[in-house]
């Protein structure tokens, strides 16, 4: 019977082995995952690069391109866009990315697994921006199974814009074959895509603002019966360059300690939810008689109206310098905390979470103030709470990340 049971083992572990090698990331079969029925799910590793930033800010060029390309985090929510394009915006300080396939045979690309955003979209060979130069590019001709949609695809930033075509293709998301994809493949891309790491950009919020109709990867995945349960979850490191993950079609509970707080959606374009106030020691100092904040992995900092924001600020003793709220380092561990209170749970920040430290600009603030009244739970706010986005059941889940 042993014998039987060992060979049964080594077949298994030779088949394993030969799954690692076909897929082009880490693919992850997780037991017990969280879920009652839900015994497997696919995980995406995610890493945290270094930022356009910080990449500027080691060549001394970060003053001059702040001036030229500023920061509008607010831009790819703008409502005017919504029905046909899908804006993004020009975030100099997104790090995290994954690495996805397309084509047959497979071409690699890093993306940033955006909740803001619906489209698929890579670089393409017909692309004559310098962003294109120094990034992978999708090659149409070495694929058997790709086919042009007639579609153009136009995706607004803050300060320019990227322009393609759309087509049809598998994608490869972890072990998870998406057939007869939409995405888009650029000809054009704004300046400052060239100092990203990532390549393009994966959107999986809802259908209803994604460009040209497409449907989005995650959509796609579920009509196709790919995913366990249809959902994901994000877990975020802070530091370290490894150890981020992306959960396709599952809820991990080793990324997470205590409850899950379920949060229903207020609107089904983003993953936007109500929030009641932002407090601190129990004083309100944001968000007073509530506001709108979508959770979203595609902006890095925590947005909000820039009166908000400001007082946010004085409260934790920054002192705005050339648009950055700047604090003392050594005042981190004497910092409060900030509380974020939805649904009737709050969400604590604590100093070390919310407080940014670069080598070239000491430490500054991870607040960012707009002109519109809607919130955005970016990556700090992220990287504290793992975050499940719910699609069956319209909502999203929030648990203290471990």
């Amino acid at each position: 019977m042993n014998t039987v049971i060992n060979i049964f083992k080594a077949i298994y572990a030779e088949l394993l082995a030969k799954s690692k090698a076909l897929v082009l990331i880490s693919s992850v079969v997780i037991a017990n995952s969280g879920l009652p029925h839900q015994p497997f799910a696919d995980l995406v590793p995610l890493i945290k690069g270094k930022t356009v930033r910080e990449t500027m800010e080691e060549k001394g060029l970060w003053e001059d391109f702040r001036q030229k390309y500023p920061y509008n985090p607010m831009a790819k929510f703008d409502s005017s866009f919504a029905a046909a394009d899908e804006p993004m915006t020009n975030d100099a300080d997104l790090s995290y990315y994954g690495v996805i396939s397309i084509g047959t045979p497979p071409q690699s690309f890093k993306v940033i697994f955006d909740t803001g955003s619906s489209n698929l979209w890579v670089p393409s060979v017909y692309c004559s921006s310098q962003a294109c130069q120094n990034h992978q590019k999708f090659d149409p001709r070495q694929s058997s199974t790709f086919k042009w949609a007639g579609k153009s695809l136009s995706i607004q930033y803050g300060t320019g814009s990227m322009t393609g075509s759309l087509a049809y293709d598998t994608v490869r998301v972890a072990s998870i074959v998406d057939t007869n994809q939409m995405f888009g493949l650029s000809q054009t891309e704004a300046p400052f895509m060239a100092h990203m790491v990532a390549d393009g950009i994966l959107g999986l919020a809802f259908a209803s603002i994604s460009s040209s109709g497409a449907t989005p990867v995650f959509d796609n995945m579920i009509a196709e019966g790919l995913l366990s349960q249809d959902l994901f979850s994000v877990y975020l490191t802070s530091n370290s360059q490894s150890g981020s993950m992306l959960t396709l079609g599952g809820i991990d509970s080793s990324y997470y300690t205590g409850q899950i707080a379920w949060i229903p959606l207020s609107s089904e374009t983003y993953w936007q939810i109500t929030m009641e106030s932002v407090t601190i020691n129990g004083n309100v100092i944001a968000c007073n008689g509530g506001c709108q904040a979508i959770v979203d992995t595609g902006t890095s900092l925590l947005v909000g109206p820039a009166a908000d924001i400001n007082n946010m600020n004085q409260w934790v003793g920054a002192t705005v310098n050339n648009g950055d709220a700047v604090v003392n380092c050594n005042n981190i561990q004497s910092m409060p905390d900030i509380s974020f209170n939805i649904n009737g749970y709050s969400f604590t920040i604590p100093a070390s979470t919310y407080v940014r430290q670069s080598t070239y600009y000491g430490c500054r603030t991870g607040f960012s103030g707009s002109d519109s009244n809607l919130w955005i739970l970016g990556d700090v706010f992220i990287r504290e709470y793992y975050s499940i986005f719910d699609r069956s059941n319209r909502m999203v889940g929030l648990a203290k990340s471990a």
